[in-house]
């Protein structure tokens, strides 16, 4: 089955995983390759595409990161800025409720993040598009879906369109532009769940 992975879709996503539960957000960790990846890196501005419910926007503010994080999803965003709130980060992450496939954030980053986002756009093209918004010296760290055939931690095959190789996204990183510090495909166990995930893993740095 194709999703359309628009607003409604999105909105809907984030209603059903914790309408009846907003608090159940509040104790999710960030991604576990996020503080691996960029704990040597020297903080300065970041932006978290595809954001959510914050874990990972929350986390880099935490640590000194000046955060931009976007996602499509007011539903995802509410329960963000409520979780900034109750983590003393209020007023530390800038949300923007906006459409990844066409905004544009008239700036670069030092930090380009993306952790499971699926815009209403082919995702190498995605890809593509936020490595755009890497500054100079800067990183791109990019966390998806590995193309499997056995189920992920959600609890089903993501379908084709949101799933990628490690293949996919290293090729689409010119070695004169780009140096990859990290290509990895991983199976870990979903925080709180006993289905794992299939996770492909890159980190670049945009050549000065």
């Amino acid at each position: 089955m194709t999703h359309a992975f628009d607003k409604d879709y999105w909105d809907q996503h984030w209603h059903q995983k914790h309408g009846d539960s907003p608090a159940s957000a509040a104790g999710e960790p960030p991604n576990p390759y996020l503080p691996r990846e960029t704990g040597d890196l020297m903080v300065g501005s970041a932006l978290d595409a595809g954001c959510g419910a914050g874990a990972e926007a929350i986390w880099l503010a935490a640590h000194g990161w000046r955060v931009t994080a976007v996602d499509i999803a007011s539903e995802a965003l509410a329960l963000a800025t409520e979780r900034a709130a109750n983590s003393g980060m209020a007023g530390r992450v800038q949300w923007i409720e906006a459409d990844l496939t066409s905004w544009e954030p008239g700036m670069r980053f030092d930090l380009v993040t993306t952790h499971y986002a699926h815009p209403a756009m082919p995702q190498l093209a995605f890809y593509d598009r936020i490595a755009a918004w890497v500054a100079p010296g800067g990183t791109l760290l990019i966390v998806g879906h590995l193309h499997a055939s056995t189920a992920t931690g959600h609890g089903h095959h993501p379908p084709a369109e949101a799933s990628i190789t490690l293949e996919d996204i290293t090729a689409r990183l010119d070695r004169a532009q780009w140096e990859i510090s990290t290509a990895e495909e991983q199976l870990r166990a979903a925080a709180g769940g006993t289905v794992p995930l299939h996770d492909v893993v890159v980190r670049a740095t945009r050549r000065a």
